[in-house]
């Protein structure tokens, strides 16, 4: 499920959803404000695959893992590159 593979596409694994979950963060954000937009964008056929809150979290972890993501001093998640 992390990585794409023959029977996982790429928009279904982790990766797929953290760069989704990525191109959300054009300001720091709450997971509940992520959350949100994702089921928004979701609903709008966006987003090809479904994922539940479960996988959004699961998601987050491995951008924070890879260091892609960082928490500000509100404790809300801010792309790492847009951090000041």
């Amino acid at each position: 499920m992390v990585l794409p593979s023959k029977h996982i596409n790429f928009s279904e694994s982790l990766i797929g959803l953290g760069g989704f979950v990525l191109s959300l963060l054009k300001e720091p954000k709450t997971i509940d404000q992520i959350w949100q937009e994702y089921q928004t964008l979701n609903n709008t056929a966006i987003f090809p695959a479904y994922h539940n809150f479960d996988h959004i979290l699961l998601g987050l972890n491995l951008l924070y893992a890879i260091g892609a993501i960082e928490i500000d001093h509100t404790g809300k998640i801010c792309h790492a590159l847009n951090q000041a």
